[in-house]
């Protein structure tokens, strides 16, 4: 038996259908749609480009092989013209030298055509000096100088030569006692060093 039946049998009805709620539909998320889903592709350049742009790389590269071209043409010049340079330097510095030793030539054919029976031994010793100083003179105009050690200075190796020890109170162990044949010098450059004789360390 039902007790609610009768006029109050609405209010169950309505009390059941509250209790009993419908299951809520999720709703969808707009990202999950099929429209969200799609990605824009980036266009495909055209044929036109393509080729714009390979003209421009092709004209670019020839553009740095003739740049290459130049450049290592304009090095080969500067070396020729340096190589050039240098040999012009070499034989002006030559040509100086020989002009100069010309004129101690000419002093010497002079000496060579004095007539022997009119000149003295002297006189003859006198000419040789003269001459040589002259050529000295050549020389030292182009950078030559003489090694001439003396006595009691120190012994230089490469400047000096020692060929023998002699032995000399007065001049310190390892130092220059006599100088038997001068050296000769270039600039900072020794050309022959100086035969000397070197007294001999202390016992």
């Amino acid at each position: 038996m039902n007790p609610l039946k009768g006029p109050f049998s609405w209010w169950k009805n309505n009390s059941d259908s509250k209790s009993d709620p419908k299951p809520e539909t999720p709703m969808s998320d707009p990202k999950d749609t099929p429209e969200s889903n799609f990605e824009a592709k980036p266009a495909e350049p055209s044929e036109e480009a393509i080729s714009g742009d390979l003209d421009a790389l092709q004209s670019s590269l020839q553009d740095a092989v003739d740049k290459y071209h130049r450049t290592l043409a304009d090095f080969q010049n500067y070396q020729r013209r340096a190589l050039q340079n240098e040999q012009v330097a070499k034989r002006e510095g030559m040509k100086s030298v020989a002009n100069t030793i010309v004129n101690v030539i000419d002093h010497f054919d002079l000496a060579l055509s004095q007539d022997t029976s009119k000149v003295t031994a002297e006189q003859i010793v006198q000419g040789v000096r003269i001459i040589r100083d002259e050529l000295m003179r050549s020389l030292g105009q182009h950078g030559v100088t003489v090694i001439l050690p003396a006595k009691n200075e120190l012994f230089v190796p490469g400047k000096h030569a020692a060929v023998m020890q002699q032995v000399d109170e007065t001049v310190e162990p390892g130092h220059v006692v006599m100088c038997l044949q001068s050296g000769y010098a270039f600039g900072d450059q020794v050309l022959r060093p100086a035969k000397v004789s070197v007294a001999p360390a202390a016992s």
